[in-house]
């Protein structure tokens, strides 16, 4: 049922074919991880076909290795009209210890679409409950006011980049 499943945590072993050729995995695969969960908790919250529309603030923070327990992290903070924001934690843990360490974070937000159309259409509401959950919307809230501003900006300077 829509609205119900807010959270998603994927988990899996980092494999040889996830690493760069330092021997660490690459992030363009740690992106991968974040839009698949992402995509999994957008469509369990709006029980739609959803499609990806930014990620922001990702930071990369500590490297993952091969054979590292990955964990990708997906949690609703934010709902818009068609648009659903999620904080994404990516860790990783040495499976001979129990030292989980954070990887990769970031927001990633998605839009639900209506079929047959592919028209942003209405998803559930979310509204926050706990301090903890008022502190993600919160943080959700100035993000997408700093990537307005950063729209706003690129679109400023875009006739010079193409010059």
């Amino acid at each position: 049922m829509p609205g119900q499943q807010r959270q998603v945590e994927f988990r899996f072993l980092a494999e040889p074919t996830d690493v760069n050729f330092g021997g660490k995995v690459h992030g363009g695969m740690v992106m991968k991880w974040i839009d698949q969960a992402g995509y999994a908790a957008a469509v369990g919250w709006s029980g739609r076909y959803c499609v990806t529309v930014a990620v922001g603030g990702i930071q990369f923070v500590a490297p993952i290795l091969i054979g590292d327990l990955v964990t990708v992290r997906c949690k609703l903070i934010h709902t818009g009209n068609s648009s659903m924001h999620f904080a994404v934690d990516v860790t990783a843990r040495d499976l001979k210890t129990t030292a989980e360490r954070l990887a990769t974070s970031c927001v990633i937000i998605f839009v639900a679409l209506d079929a047959p159309d592919g028209k942003p259409t209405a998803v559930p509401s979310w509204q926050p409950a706990s301090d903890d959950d008022r502190r993600l919307a919160d943080y959700a809230q100035r993000l997408l006011d700093l990537s307005k501003a950063m729209e706003a900006e690129v679109a400023r300077f875009r006739p010079a980049l193409q010059s």
